[in-house]
């Protein structure tokens, strides 16, 4: 009997370590790409000069905004 209540234990807390770990993991990650977003101004005039456009900085601005709010 006694064997099943440790097996049941045992179980129970590697769940629950794994769930707590996941929304550990996915905070940090969330707060992470907020303060460090992955594609920056820089790096969008480079891939729009790439594809054969000329930037302006409205265009830039409003694909920035676009991405900032597909983000929250």
């Amino acid at each position: 009997m006694d064997l099943w209540v440790v097996i049941l234990v045992g179980v129970l807390a590697l769940i629950a370590g794994v769930a707590l770990g996941f929304f550990i993991a996915r905070k940090y990650m969330m707060t992470y790409l907020k303060k460090n977003p992955p594609i920056n101004e820089q790096m969008l005039r480079m891939m729009m000069m790439q594809m054969g456009m000329k930037p302006s900085q409205k265009k830039i601005n409003q694909m920035m905004k676009a991405m900032n709010n597909q983000m929250k």
